[in-house]
């Protein structure tokens, strides 16, 4: 496969992820609601932004990354991602390189997300009903199913936390691949080619989907 055509999987999967995630736009009004019911109230909100201006916003792209950024800092714990992501290296880290690390992953999945809205044909997204799964009571998972115009489904599963009384995406597993745990690894093997350099490996990142994997499908968990 070349590498025009890895670089256009990789960005309609980055795609499929992010209409999942910009479905979970958190309202403050809505802070109380349950997961899947916040979710499902959404839906028709962001349809509103995102219906018929595909061809506007490849035109646009500083307006789409600004809805974007805005979005994802509705519903996504970046400074928890992050922290995830890090690993083990993340006790090691100054705070500094804490706090620069969430400013630069932050960026990049923007940017790559941006990038993938604008090719990614979807016809239906939708909320499984009942899928609300709590494994305590501040923490849920809620799945839900994108499908391209073309008929495939692509499962999606959210892992949320409530913190300060609002419900934040901590993870998504996508068709099966967990991408919190696939970041993380990235991470590791970073700071393997890197010496253990914290500054160089967050200088250097550029996270990757597998989208082979992701094509194929997983188990992740």
């Amino acid at each position: 496969m070349g590498s025009k055509q890895c670089a256009a999987l990789r960005f309609k999967y980055l795609c499929i992820l992010l209409l999942a995630c910009l479905w979970c736009v958190t309202l403050t009004a809505q802070a109380q609601q349950d997961p899947q019911q916040l979710i499902e109230d959404n839906v028709a909100a962001l349809m509103k932004k995102l219906e018929g201006r595909k061809d506007y916003y490849a035109k646009h792209e500083e307006e789409l990354e600004s809805l974007v950024d805005a979005s994802l800092d509705d519903v996504a714990d970046f400074h928890y991602i992050a922290a995830s992501v890090m690993g083990r290296y993340f006790r090691i880290a100054t705070p500094e390189q804490r706090s620069r690390f969430v400013g630069v992953f932050r960026d990049t999945l923007i940017d790559t997300y941006a990038q993938g809205l604008v090719t990614f044909d979807y016809r239906d997204i939708r909320v499984l009903e009942g899928s609300d799964e709590r494994r305590y009571e501040n923490q849920a998972s809620v799945k839900m199913e994108v499908v391209s115009t073309n008929g495939e489904v692509y499962p999606v599963e959210y892992t949320l936390h409530k913190r300060e009384g609002a419900w934040r995406v901590i993870n998504v597993i996508v068709n099966g691949i967990n991408l919190g745990l696939t970041f993380r690894n990235q991470f590791d093997q970073a700071m393997r080619d890197n010496n253990r350099d914290i500054d160089a490996v967050i200088d250097g990142w550029a996270p990757q989907v597998a989208t082979d994997e992701l094509e194929a499908g997983g188990s992740d968990q």
